[in-house]
């Protein structure tokens, strides 16, 4: 059985911006969800981490995990959103319209949609054997809830800054949701 802990990085100190694939920083000051979520991830320990070389996935990899091996995943990183990278939240175009699917196959301007980077994640969990920790971002999150139930709904889960999402996989390869977004800084 393959069991996927999947942690989405501490909040994000983006200045009010998209951050996507900009490299910001963490806040992983010692908190109650930084806490329980050490604790929660030490029973028991993952032997291998998979972790995004975003600073603020390596940040809190470091704050929460005691996996005696910790490997980086350039495929783990965030989707590229492009033009729209650093742009202030306000100032990101509204797709509101657009259908779940359709969403989810949207490009933005000089990016990669949310498919082309579950598409990009997957060989990564599709790869994981054993428990293994993946230290990420939203996207990465939303990307193994996609092996679940397809990119366009695995769009509808909220994923909390130092949340816990948890996927199986049994001998048959199918994958099942244990949960989604324990925990976490709302």
């Amino acid at each position: 059985m393959t069991r996927l802990l999947l942690v989405r990085h501490a909040p994000s100190l983006h200045g009010g911006a998209l951050a996507g694939r900009r490299d910001v920083a963490a806040d992983t000051a010692e908190t109650p969800a930084l806490a329980a979520l050490r604790a929660r991830l030490a029973d028991p320990v993952p032997p291998l981490a998979l972790v995004s070389p975003a600073r603020r996935c390596l940040w809190t990899a470091c704050a929460v995990l005691q996996s005696p091996e910790l490997r980086t995943e350039p495929r783990l990183l965030e989707q590229d959103f492009g033009e729209w990278e650093g742009l202030p939240f306000a100032q990101i175009p509204d797709l509101g319209p657009l259908q779940a699917d359709e969403l989810a196959r949207h490009r933005p301007p000089g990016g990669e949609s949310f498919a082309d980077m579950a598409a990009r994640v997957r060989p990564v969990l599709e790869d994981a054997t054993g428990t293994v920790a993946i230290v990420g971002h939203a996207g990465t999150v939303r990307a193994a809830l996609a092996l679940v139930t397809g990119p366009g709904a695995a769009l509808g889960f909220a994923v909390a800054p130092l949340s816990l999402t948890v996927l199986t996989r049994s001998g048959g390869g199918h994958w099942a949701v244990e949960c989604v977004n324990e925990g976490g800084v709302r």
